[in-house]
C-alpha cells in the first residue's frame, strides 16, 4: 500500500525527532530543533504533531508496533518447537529489541510507567493536557497488552504440550518474567551505545544467565537460587 503524502511527512518528522531525542533526550529536546532537523517550519511541525508529548508518543507507538511484529515473527519461527522454547525465544526477542533500540526501550518503559501510575490510562487527573489530547497515546492503549497476550498464549501452549511445568500460571509468570527483564533493560538503555560491565559482569553474560533462568523456571516450576 502506497503511503499518502501526510503519512510520508509524519514519518519524516518522527525520524527527525528520533535523532534529536536520541542525541539530547526528551526533556532537553526543542521543537525548534526537531523542525530544523525535519526541514520544516515549527508551525508545520505543530500542525502535524500538536505537542512534543504527542510526538514522543508517536515514537512510542512506532516502537510498540515494531516490537509486536518481532513477537509475531518469533512465534512463527518457533511454531514447530515447544511452548517453553517459544517463551524463552520471546524473552530473548524483547531483550534483543531493547539492545538494538535504546530510544525505543526508554520510550516503552516510560509509557508503561505512565499506564501504571494512571490506572491503565483511565485516571486523567495525572495526565498533562497534551497527553490527554495525544492521539498516539490513545492508539497505544489499544495495543499495549499485545506482547503480554502473545506470551501468555505461548505459555498456555507450553502447558498443553507438557514443556512448561503445570504449577505455573501463564499470566502471573508472564508478568513476573517481564518485570525481571526490566532491570536488565534499564541497565543497557541507560548505558546506550557505551554499555559497560556491571560489577565486572558483561551485559551479554547477564542476558545469557537470565534466559537460562527463564528456561529453568518454565520447565521445573522452581526459580533458581
Amino acid at each position: 500500500m502506497l503511503q499518502s503524502k501526510r503519512q510520508i511527512k509524519e514519518s519524516n518528522i518522527i525520524d527527525a525527532a528520533e535523532r534529536i531525542f536520541s542525541s539530547v533526550g526528551f526533556k532537553n529536546a526543542k521543537m525548534d530543533d526537531i523542525a530544523v532537523e525535519a526541514g520544516i517550519t515549527k508551525v508545520t511541525l505543530y500542525s502535524y504533531m500538536h505537542s512534543k508529548e504527542n510526538l514522543y508518543m508517536s515514537i512510542t507507538y512506532k516502537a510498540l508496533q515494531l516490537l509486536n511484529d518481532e513477537y509475531y515473527l518469533t512465534i512463527d519461527k518457533f511454531k514447530n518447537k515447544s511452548g517453553a522454547d517459544c517463551v524463552v525465544a520471546l524473552a530473548k526477542t524483547f531483550m534483543d529489541f531493547c539492545e538494538s533500540n535504546y530510544l525505543y526501550s526508554e520510550a516503552l518503559l516510560e509509557y508503561y510507567a505512565i499506564i501504571r501510575s494512571t490506572s491503565r490510562g483511565e485516571d486523567n487527573s495525572k495526565l498533562s493536557d497534551a497527553m490527554k489530547e495525544s492521539i498516539s497515546f490513545m492508539k497505544l492503549q489499544n495495543i499495549h497488552n499485545l506482547p503480554f497476550k502473545l506470551t501468555i498464549q505461548e505459555m498456555q501452549r507450553g502447558l498443553d504440550d507438557g514443556s512448561i511445568h503445570p504449577s505455573l500460571d501463564p499470566a502471573i509468570q508472564t508478568i513476573y518474567g517481564w518485570a525481571s527483564i526490566i532491570g536488565y533493560v534499564k541497565v543497557i538503555s541507560a548505558s546506550g551505545q557505551n554499555a559497560t560491565p556491571f560489577l565486572k559482569i558483561e551485559p551479554a553474560i547477564l542476558k545469557e544467565h537470565h534466559l537460562r533462568t527463564v528456561k529453568h523456571v518454565l520447565t521445573s516450576g522452581v526459580s533458581t537460587t
